[in-house]
């Protein structure tokens, strides 16, 4: 177990290496000069030529950029060390009476130096992913907790009202998008009906922890109950079929009684896939809940991937990439091992 555990972590960290690597060369390898993606739209002659030393570029000559000394790939491979050892970037007017030596100093895992807004990467990312993180956590707790219960409801009371009424439920919330689900509960929950007070994120040590929930409740319910329509209808559909299973056939001769028989067996055997898709699903909800987050106000990654975009941060949005795909990485790792305790037909050597 512990070998492969090895392996999937070892596996993982190349998965990350050429995701950066491909991520990387793909932005820096436009024939457009990346310093003007880096400083933004509206940067002057002065902010660029300091973006391009940010980016590690020579001062721009007469000819295009890629006759510079430094490539792309000479680049990717400064950029990889910073994750190790960190990094050091010039610094911006503003921070130069701050900065000793005219450098910023980025701590590894250094993600760069925005020259947009005079800041590491690294600080930007810390603020922004506590307000993901507590969105998608909260989230998938409620999808994952209603939505298993309820497929299980739905599966014991298969044929009833109560099965048709949850089915047709679940698929007539899956067919609605989050931004129409997010839009409605804020603008007639909230600000229409006065049903629940506007959420504004506060951290757990400004106003405790039922304030943190409290405001988390609203863009948490918008992302679950997409998820929470799918789950119900999986677990049904998982329960049922494990039905005609012989390990079930020969729980109910042994005289097992029914509640047994569902949770400790038909549940078991369903949980195998509803965790492969649990995992998935929160590495990419965690990677950036762009919609929710524009319509909640909340300044979170998929906020922070917004703002990169439109103002062509270009190192927050490979920093974003690669945080992105080192959940959903993560995510396949802790999904790979929690396959040998759920499922004991599983046997990883």
């Amino acid at each position: 177990m512990l070998a492969y555990v090895i392996r999937r972590i070892v596996a993982g960290v190349v998965m990350l290496l050429a995701m950066s690597m491909v991520t990387f060369l793909l932005f820096f390898a436009s024939p457009v000069d990346p310093a003007r993606y880096a400083c933004g739209k509206s940067c002057s002659p002065v902010q660029r030529e300091q973006a391009r030393k940010s980016l590690g570029y020579p001062e721009r000559g007469k000819g295009v950029w890629e006759s510079n000394i430094k490539g792309p790939a000479v680049m990717w491979v400064e950029f990889t060390k910073g994750l190790v050892a960190g990094r050091q970037f010039p610094a911006d007017e503003a921070l130069r009476k701050a900065a000793p030596d005219n450098v910023v100093n980025c701590s590894a895992p250094c993600l760069g130096y925005s020259t947009y807004s005079v800041r590491t990467v690294n600080s930007m990312v810390t603020e922004a992913l506590p307000v993901t993180a507590s969105i998608a956590t909260f989230a998938v707790i409620l999808w994952v907790f209603f939505g298993v219960l309820v497929g299980v409801l739905a599966a014991v009371t298969k044929g009833s009202f109560m099965d048709r009424g949850i089915v047709g439920s679940a698929l007539f919330i899956y067919a609605f998008p989050s931004f129409f689900i997010g839009t409605f509960l804020l603008q007639y929950v909230s600000i229409k009906w006065n049903l629940y007070p506007l959420p504004t994120y506060t951290r757990i040590a400004d106003g405790g922890v039922w304030t943190w929930f409290y405001n988390l409740l609203l863009p948490a319910l918008t992302l679950a109950l997409l998820y929470l329509a799918s789950y119900a209808r999986m677990t049904r559909a998982f329960v049922l079929e494990s039905q005609t299973e012989d390990y079930i056939r020969t729980a109910r001769a042994k005289g097992l009684k029914t509640p047994r028989i569902l949770f400790k067996h038909s549940l078991r055997g369903a949980l195998t896939p509803l965790v492969t898709m649990a995992g998935l699903d929160f590495a990419s909800v965690l990677g950036g809940a762009i919609i929710t987050e524009s319509i909640f106000n909340f300044n979170g990654l998929g906020k922070l991937a917004v703002s990169a975009n439109t103002n062509y941060d270009l190192p927050v949005l490979i920093a974003i990439v690669l945080v992105a795909g080192a959940f959903v990485i993560t995510a396949n790792i802790i999904v790979d091992i929690l396959y040998a305790f759920i499922d004991p037909r599983v046997r990883v050597g």
